[in-house]
């Protein structure tokens, strides 16, 4: 072993030695902390988990950065962004934080305008990744090999098999992964799967997923790419197309970037969304570690315009186990589970993640609903079904960071949400009934299928392949 790995792997067992018995959440100063200050002490750095941030925009800035900040174990000792007014934006926000939290100057935030540079900065333990879609699964398979543990937002990848090469290259690696699906640190969508599997609406025969929808767009015109960007590198593995700020994010502010409602960096809402209440379906439908073995349905997808993912659409899926999923955008916000003696619906309520969600607060008004209200008293008995409690979804995964435990959205659980999604997707696009091996992550003899299992990957950013490791 390496004497920077020795040193490492010491550091790493003195977090989980110190920690032990010291990781009950607690609440100081009106922010939840996993280990009080007394614990790992403000002046020994030795002691605390050092993050790095890359991607700082809206997402990372309104609620990953402050969702790690907050936890007196962390220290957010770097950002990272291909844009550099925005890292420069970023460096400053931590800095005034600390500033303010221990009433005296602050300023040690360092700055990365590359992610690989970070990489190597061996001070760095763990990094969040708040990066459009199609940077998740490399930046994540670069990270966990460079023995950096992370929490990533969702969805996992771009494509199935991307997420297939960053959950075994997670799996590899040993490092702790994180995936953003911070709905299940939501006490209402724990509890909803726990009734489900429980069997308090008897039998589940259908699952019922809304989500919100995305408007198309205008054509726009090409624009000359600004200096603080670095544009080639914001492409990453996908094609060289022109640069036009609404194909990218503004350059000032942080409204809701137009990245999101382009195909070739996401799939738009039924992996934005979808990624969050397919996830806590298949949490309570015991169906975290497969798929569906048929999905169908239809999608209507902009004529023109440089948004172009899919608009209003209607898709289903039959799962092994004989459970039905429909998942629209014309059904109320949320997920419902309808059994044989009743329905739950559950939801954020009129939640969001950042002020720019595109949601109507209306049509998701309640957390929690039953066809008889008496089913959202009921006590889940200590000989029945509990699942994991997490209280919130950044500390959940830096209390796993210390004892090396698994956290609540495992890469691999990512993975599977995330394919689930594409799996709709695909349906969308091609129109028609579609057959998945679970197993095999393969659609049964169907060529055309399969070719949209992944796309090609435009170098120098291109995933390095891993050794296949199956997930669990």
């Amino acid at each position: 072993m390496k004497k920077d790995e020795v040193v490492d792997a010491s550091r790493r067992n003195f977090l989980k030695t110190t920690a032990t018995g010291a990781l009950a959440t607690t609440v100081l100063g009106g922010f939840p902390t996993i280990v009080p200050a007394s614990v790992f002490g403000k002046n020994a750095p030795s002691n605390r988990i050092n993050v790095a941030a890359i991607g700082t925009g809206r997402i990372s800035r309104g609620h990953d950065i402050p969702g790690v900040w907050q936890y007196d174990n962390a220290l957010i000792m770097a950002v990272c962004d291909l844009d550099s007014n925005r890292a420069e934006d970023a460096k400053k926000l931590v800095n005034n934080y600390y500033s303010k939290k221990n009433g005296k100057e602050y300023d040690g935030v360092r700055v990365y305008t590359d992610y690989r540079e970070l990489l190597l900065n061996k001070d760095v333990d763990a990094v969040i990744v708040s990066t459009p879609d199609h940077w998740h699964a490399p930046i994540v398979v670069d990270a966990v090999r460079a023995r950096k543990d992370v929490y990533m937002q969702k969805p996992a990848s771009l494509t199935i098999a991307e997420g297939r090469m960053m959950a075994n290259a997670v799996k590899q690696s040993g490092q702790i992964v994180q995936v953003g699906s911070q709905q299940r640190s939501s006490e209402q969508f724990r509890y909803a799967a726990e009734l489900v599997r429980n069997g308090r609406i008897g039998q589940l025969k259908t699952v019922y997923v809304g989500l919100p929808g995305d408007p198309a767009g205008d054509d726009e015109p090409q624009m000359p790419i600004p200096k603080n960007l670095d544009y080639d590198m914001w492409l990453g593995t996908t094609p060289e197309v022109y640069y036009t700020e609404k194909r990218v994010h503004p350059q000032v502010g942080y409204d809701r970037p137009g990245w999101l409602r382009c195909e070739q960096f996401g799939a738009g809402m039924i992996t934005g969304w979808g990624s969050h209440h397919i996830d806590c379906a298949h949490w309570a439908m015991d169906t975290e570690h497969t798929g569906p073995v048929q999905i169908w349905g239809h999608a209507d997808f902009p004529k023109k315009g440089l948004w172009n993912v899919h608009g209003i659409f209607r898709t289903e899926a039959l799962y092994d186990n004989g459970v039905r999923m429909i998942v629209s955008n014309e059904i109320p916000n949320g997920i419902k589970f309808e059994g044989t003696n009743g329905w739950i619906f559950v939801s954020r309520g009129d939640g969001s993640v950042t002020s720019s969600d595109p949601v109507a607060k209306q049509n998701a008004a309640k957390k929690l609903d039953a066809s008889d209200p008496k089913l959202l008293t009921s006590v889940i008995g200590p000989n029945e079904i509990h699942l994991p409690v997490s209280k919130e979804h950044h500390g959940n995964w830096l209390e796993s960071v210390v004892s090396r435990k698994e956290p609540i959205a495992p890469a691999e659980i990512g993975h599977r949400s995330c394919s689930a999604c594409l799996l709709h997707h695909a349906a969308m696009k091609l129109d028609r009934k579609l057959y998945w091996d679970p197993k095999k992550e393969q659609f049964k003899n169907d060529a055309e299928a399969n070719a949209l299992l992944s796309r090609p990957q435009r170098a120098p950013y291109a995933i390095k392949a891993v050794a296949s490791a199956k997930g669990k």
